[in-house]
């Protein structure tokens, strides 16, 4: 795309609109399976603590799960709960045959060492896909269950743009649950895949090179419409809370969501965006469905591909 062509404001990836539409063919896919094979694909979550926040979303998932047609079972532990009877848990679900994914709620209090629970989960239950097995499987380009938020960002991508091959990619940030992965599935795409990140060199230049530039670092607003190629497809997966511009509903404490892009400079420059908030964070249970789906598939050998 030309300067001249990106002058005019970027058009917007409509996220919630994107996982409306995901979450009715999971919904078909669950009918399906229901009828076809008597299958009904169980998602648990489990939450340690009370968490506000956590709690909420929790809400949502087991929410979205039963209107999707799943099971849904939601464990709550207090705060004080140790870690082997965190454990003893996620053994007891690895082993109900009526649980297909399981879901550990981040972050568990100190006395709980996440790593050790991510990695008591099977494989083949760990609908976040953050056990070393799954990493390890889509690093190799090998069936696995990929975390939600890196495979909605690559599924609007591919809605938005089609074919991905050759285009350069920059993915700021490098964390286990969104940046990593999300340059292995731009990989598979055939991208030519950048990750940057708060100590790359000139980060303002190495993101100007990308067609695909994907924001994941945690810093509201670090990406100012300067850093982006006229014409690029900005994926925004910050989401953060600074106060209200309103002076009287910032002193009330009230405060507002932004991303990591600066949304309205960032709008100008690209071609396509995504909004904070609205775009990637809808996409992320949808995923979750779509993962829990795909596990009660694999579970008896069948093919987990959505109806359209």
């Amino acid at each position: 795309m030309t300067d001249s062509a990106a002058a005019s404001p970027a058009r917007i990836i409509d996220g919630k609109a994107f996982a409306a539409r995901l979450r009715e063919r999971v919904g078909r896919g669950v009918e399906r399976l229901k009828a076809g094979h008597g299958l009904t694909p169980g998602l648990a979550v489990i939450i340690v603590g009370e968490d506000p926040a956590s709690q909420i979303y929790v809400g949502q998932k087991g929410e979205m799960t039963r209107a999707a047609g799943m099971r849904s079972d939601t464990h709550r532990l207090a705060d004080t709960a140790t870690e082997a009877e965190l454990l003893s848990l996620v053994d007891q679900l690895n082993n109900d045959p009526g649980i297909h994914g399981i879901l550990v709620q981040l972050p568990l209090p100190a006395q709980i060492d996440a790593s050790a629970v991510l990695a008591a989960i099977d494989p083949d239950k760990d609908v976040d896909g953050f056990h070393v097995i799954n990493v390890g499987r889509l690093t190799a380009g090998l069936p696995g269950l990929v975390p939600c938020t890196p495979l909605g960002c690559l599924m609007m991508l591919k809605d938005a743009l089609g074919d991905l091959t050759g285009l350069n990619a920059v993915v700021v940030g490098r964390s286990n649950i969104v940046g990593k992965p999300m340059a292995s599935l731009l990989l598979q795409e055939s991208c030519t895949v950048t990750i940057a990140h708060s100590k790359t060199r000139d980060l303002q230049g190495v993101c100007r090179q990308a067609d695909i530039l994907v924001a994941a670092v945690g810093r509201p607003e670090m990406v100012r419409g300067d850093w982006i190629k006229p014409g690029a497809t900005v994926i925004d997966v910050g989401i953060n809370r600074l106060p209200s511009k309103d002076p009287v509903k910032a002193a009330e404490g009230k405060t507002r969501v932004v991303g990591d892009v600066a949304f309205e400079e960032a709008s100008q420059v690209a071609g396509l965006i995504t909004p904070v908030p609205g775009g990637v964070g809808p996409m992320t249970i949808a995923c979750l469905l779509m993962n829990t789906y795909t596990a009660a598939c694999r579970s008896v050998g069948l093919d987990p591909t959505l109806p359209d």
